[in-house]
């Protein structure tokens, strides 16, 4: 007796007995996405195992469909998720929740759980506020989690950030969020659209969803990518549509905005760096036209010269922790000795020693700033008080949540010797708090500023002021 041949089993499509019918839902289970886009590695197997079913019901029934008419797909193990690393950050594998409620600071759910959102009641919100709440994440260094929620009630994943930054009010799934959108195209694209990935066959190996912040050059290849992943929330220069899968990305229009792109949304984002991460870098926060992305020469700069690279030079080192070395905190076009100071303690940063951090910046030094990489200027805090007294300013990054520090200690206590200190509960101490953040906002409402200019997180001028 010749022995039968293994081959892929296509059931007639026209035949509606429950064996055929049962064998086609299966193949479209097995079928719906390959695992080299993101499908469940158990399908193959669920595949192999239904047509191994049909030979083996063809020997032992005759070709009959009884003995096949019993057969049933095997449930899909899941796979694990993969331990945080550096391959999970270019990786969109992460799990992710469904759809829930807001959830209390004690993780009870606000309202009745389980509610959905109404897709036909979404609030109007701009496209400036969009991307001012996807910083929100951002600036806190929310990390990731598929059961976690944060202090605003929205869930700690990729889809809960959407549902944050678009202010649903519920926590949606990437299976989900397209009922609140409207599909456009690549060339549409506008800051505060999402880019969306959703892997029916397998919803927590492959979904993703990122928040769309702007074109990284007129090449439209890289995009600004604000989304949460691991091991936090994160803004990157991607590449369209994302680092895998990129195919399978669709750009959706949240209907609560209104149309057109509204003038207080900068349109070339600034994009902390990641060392060789792919795609050209866009230029440093507030960079002005006709900056130089190439190295204009090391005749541009040292004693004596006076010319626009020079003021940009200024402007790349303070966005990357110099603003000590510049008393206002603004360069301009003249060199001075405090150009030739922060870019030797840029180049100190990255390790550099002797002829290569001698403060006069080369193809590496200008290379590293315009494109975002290597190391930021690390804070001085025990640094010498400068010019009438002041204590030099440590730079921006020191005064955010997450961040201990004798810098925040000494703001703390220079702001109780100012009179602004009814915030603390207890001595400042080293760690950032909320009181640090309403004590320094009221010291800058003192001075009649208001807006960004009060915000709570001291600048220069700010600082310039409390230890005069």
């Amino acid at each position: 007796m010749p022995m039968p041949g293994f081959e892929e089993y296509e059931p007639a499509g026209d035949c509606a007995c429950r064996g055929c019918a049962q064998r086609r839902r299966a193949l479209a289970r097995a079928r719906a996405i390959p695992l080299r886009d993101g499908g469940h590695p158990a399908a193959r197997g669920a595949r192999r195992a239904l047509v191994l079913a049909t030979a083996a019901g063809v020997v032992l029934g005759g070709g009959g469909t009884t003995a096949v008419a019993a057969v049933t797909t095997p449930t899909p193990t899941p796979t694990p998720t993969p331990a945080p690393g550096p391959a999970a950050l270019d990786d969109p594998s992460s799990p992710q929740g469904g759809r829930t409620p807001l959830h209390g600071p004690k993780g009870g759910p606000v309202g009745k759980p389980g509610a959905p959102a109404r897709p036909g009641a979404v609030r109007r919100i701009d496209r400036a506020t969009i991307i001012n709440r996807a910083k929100l994440w951002l600036d806190a260094e929310v990390p990731y989690s598929m059961s976690e929620y944060w202090t605003d009630g929205y869930r700690q994943d990729c889809s809960g950030y959407v549902s944050m930054v678009w202010n649903l009010g519920t926590n949606e799934w990437t299976g989900s969020l397209d009922k609140f959108a409207t599909k456009i195209t690549k060339d549409e694209l506008l800051p505060g659209d999402m880019l969306l990935f959703h892997n029916p066959a397998d919803p927590n190996n492959g979904s993703h969803v990122v928040i769309f912040g702007g074109w990284v050059d007129s090449t439209r290849t890289h995009y600004v990518a604000y989304e949460q992943t691991r091991p936090n929330t994160r803004k990157l220069a991607t590449p369209y549509g994302y680092w895998s899968n990129a195919t399978k990305y669709v750009p959706y229009r949240f209907n609560g905005v209104p149309g057109g792109i509204l003038p207080d949304v900068p349109e070339a984002p600034e994009v902390p760096g990641v060392p060789d991460a792919p795609g050209a870098q866009p230029p440093p926060a507030g960079a002005k036209p006709g900056d130089a992305t190439v190295f204009p020469g090391a005749d541009k700069f040292g004693p004596g010269k006076t010319n626009d690279h020079v003021a940009q030079l200024g402007r790349m080192l303070i966005e990357r922790g110099a603003y000590r070395f510049y008393p206002k905190g603004v360069a301009d076009r003249t060199w001075s000795d405090h150009d030739k100071l922060a870019t030797a303690a840029f180049q100190r940063a990255q390790g550099w020693t002797g002829a290569d951090a001698d403060g006069i910046p080369g193809t590496h030094t200008w290379k590293l700033l315009v494109e975002k990489q290597g190391k930021n200027i690390p804070p001085t805090v025990a640094a010498a008080p400068g010019p009438g007294g002041v204590r030099a300013y440590p730079g921006a990054l020191v005064f955010r949540p997450g961040q201990s520090n004798e810098a925040i200690r000494a703001l703390g206590r220079q702001l109780v010797k100012k009179g602004f200190g009814k915030y603390y509960t207890t001595s400042p101490d080293l760690r950032w708090s909320e009181a640090d953040r309403r004590n320094v906002e009221a010291f800058q409402r003192a001075q009649g500023w208001t807006g960004a200019s009060a915000n709570g997180y001291p600048g220069p001028e700010t600082w310039r002021r409390l230890f005069a």
